[in-house]
């Protein structure tokens, strides 16, 4: 046997269970950290519904057809009310011949030989403007459906802007209007607007009441219209005389006019209140024609400034600068004034009687005057001033007369 080589033995077992060792731990020490990890990190599960926790819950789906109220509310009321609306178109060749597109009438008013109208009764009878048929004396309508009939002209108004046309009602199916009430409207309300703008047959624009109350001066009128509506909802030539509509599908107003310098619109529309609509047409269908009350007076509305710097004993009213010989302001006693005196750059002229109420009713501006008068009174009718004159109160009674 070799000394020397089993000597050696011993050293190699020692080396290799040495190395052995190393290598057992080495994989110990590897194995126990993976074993860590794992036995440590949640299941792959638990990380899908720890994240799914931490999204936002997705909202529900807008459902169109239950919750758009303001689409629900445009398409009914133009099916209820299309059916009424028609084109009005003059046929005379010689008023076509002197319309030039270029050149307005007036800035609120254009020549176009084309407007709206909308159907009042069974009987034929058809609301449009007064300037859409002037001096026309053939005029024929186009209905929603495209049928065609040629109307007669019954009356007009200059001092409101209306005037009334008929069909022959045999054969036509006639829907007439409904009518509501200014008084119902806000500034801020959902207004509609039916007609022919551009000759585009059946169109509908929307918008709201931008404002209430405006006073206008019409043209070739020596008088002005009250409580007239304003909107921002499209309005162009064409529109003239057709609806302007609330939101139940009622006639508030009939379109008239726009404020552009372009023939277009821009954002400024106009709208006859109802209640002319209807004592105006009423009127015309029965006599051909329409009497305005008159009290005969030239007046100021009185600012609670212009009171005090004018020595005054009331704030707000309309001051009586002149009663016209020959009214019914003068024969009942009003009195103007006598000697001018200028505030502010504003002249007066003072020492009339203040007008504080008519019927009772306030009277704050002119405005409210006129308002009363195109709302409640005819010719004939007696009404009741209360008017300041000399630091007294006076109840002043008086026949109202037609305008001349």
């Amino acid at each position: 046997m070799n000394t020397k080589a089993s000597s050696r033995f011993p050293l190699i077992a020692a080396a290799l269970g040495v190395l052995a060792l190393t290598v057992f731990m080495c994989f110990a020490t590897v194995g126990g950290f993976f074993f860590w990890r794992f036995a440590a990190a949640p299941a792959s599960n638990e990380i899908i519904e720890t994240a799914a926790e931490q999204r936002p819950t997705p909202a529900a789906p807008i459902a169109a057809d239950a919750s758009d109220i303001e689409t629900q509310i445009y398409t009914r009321v133009y099916q209820q009310v299309a059916p009424s609306v028609v084109s009005v178109q003059v046929l005379d060749e010689d008023l076509l011949g002197e319309s030039d597109d270029s050149e307005p009438l007036h800035p609120f008013f254009f020549s176009t030989g084309e407007g709206s109208g909308f159907v009042i009764d069974k009987a034929g009878h058809i609301i449009t403007n007064k300037h859409v048929i002037e001096g026309a004396e053939s005029v024929v309508v186009t209905f929603y459906d495209g049928l065609q009939a040629p109307a007669e002209i019954i009356g007009g108004d200059q001092n409101t802007d209306l005037a009334v046309i008929q069909v022959d009602p045999q054969g036509l199916d006639l829907r007439p209007v409904t009518f509501g009430d200014i008084d119902d409207l806000q500034v801020g309300d959902r207004l509609l607007v039916i007609g022919n703008p551009f000759g585009n047959a059946n169109t509908l624009t929307t918008g709201i009441v931008s404002a209430l109350g405006r006073l206008i001066n019409l043209p070739e009128s020596l008088y002005s219209l009250p409580e007239v509506i304003q909107t921002d909802a499209a309005i162009n030539p064409g529109n003239s005389g057709g609806p302007m509509l609330n939101a139940r599908g009622e006639v508030v107003g009939v379109t008239f006019m726009l404020q552009s310098k372009t023939r277009s619109n821009s954002g400024i529309g106009f709208g006859i209140p109802s209640y002319f609509a209807r004592r105006v047409s009423q009127q015309i269908i029965e006599t051909g024609a329409f009497r305005h009350p008159y009290i005969g007076i030239r007046g100021v509305t009185l600012s609670p400034f212009a009171a005090r710097a004018l020595g005054l004993q009331v704030d707000r009213g309309v001051l009586v600068e002149e009663a016209l010989p020959d009214t019914p302001a003068a024969k009942a006693g009003l009195r103007g004034g006598k000697e001018s005196k200028t505030i502010e750059g504003m002249t007066f002229k003072v020492g009339g009687d203040v007008i504080t109420a008519i019927d009772d009713q306030p009277v704050l501006v002119f405005d409210d005057l006129l308002a009363h008068l195109g709302r409640y009174n005819a010719p004939g009718d007696t009404v009741i001033l209360t008017v300041h004159r000399d630091g007294k109160t006076l109840k002043i009674p008086l026949t109202l007369a037609p305008r001349p």
